[in-house]
C-alpha cells in the first residue's frame, strides 16, 4: 500500500496530532510536557544545534525558553510518521519582539515524536537574538 502526501486536518492522523500536541507546548514554553511527547532517543538538527538525546536537546533549547511566545502554523503536510510543518514562531526578546519562520520535519512512532530538522530564516532570528550562533550566552 502507497501512502499519499496530502495537506492534512490536524485530526485526521495521530502523527499529526502529536506533532501539533508538542510543537504548541515547546513554543508556548511548557518544556516539561513538551519532553513527555519525544522519545529518549529524540534526534534533532537545526540551524544552530545538533543533538541526539531528548535530554541533550532539551537542555540545548532552554534559552528558548523565556523568548518564545507561541507559534502560528501556515501548512502542514504529512505521509504516514512524517509531518512537515510551515509555521511562524513568535519571539520577544530584550533585543526586538517579532517573528520567524520555520519549517520542521518531524517523524513520529509510537505516539513520540523521534526526530525533528529545522530550517528556518536565520538572518530574521539574529535581528531578534542578536547572539544566536556565536557560543555568547
Amino acid at each position: 500500500m502507497s501512502e499519499k502526501s496530502s495537506f492534512t486536518d490536524l485530526s485526521t492522523s495521530e502523527a499529526t496530532e502529536v506533532v501539533n500536541e508538542y510543537l504548541t507546548a515547546f513554543y508556548a514554553g511548557e518544556h516539561e510536557v513538551a519532553r513527555r511527547l519525544v522519545s529518549e532517543d529524540f534526534a534533532f538538527r537545526g540551524p544552530f544545534l545538533e543533538v541526539a538525546g531528548a535530554k541533550a536537546f532539551f537542555d540545548g533549547a532552554a534559552g528558548l525558553q523565556t523568548m518564545v511566545r507561541g507559534h502560528r502554523p501556515l501548512g502542514q503536510w504529512q505521509r504516514g510518521r512524517d509531518v512537515s510543518t510551515l509555521y511562524e514562531v513568535k519571539l520577544k526578546t530584550p533585543a526586538a519582539a517579532g517573528s520567524v519562520l520555520m519549517s520542521e520535519r518531524n517523524l513520529v512512532s509510537e505516539g513520540r515524536v523521534t526526530s525533528g530538522l529545522v530550517v528556518f530564516d536565520t538572518a530574521a532570528f539574529r535581528a531578534l537574538v542578536p547572539q544566536a550562533g556565536t557560543g555568547a550566552s
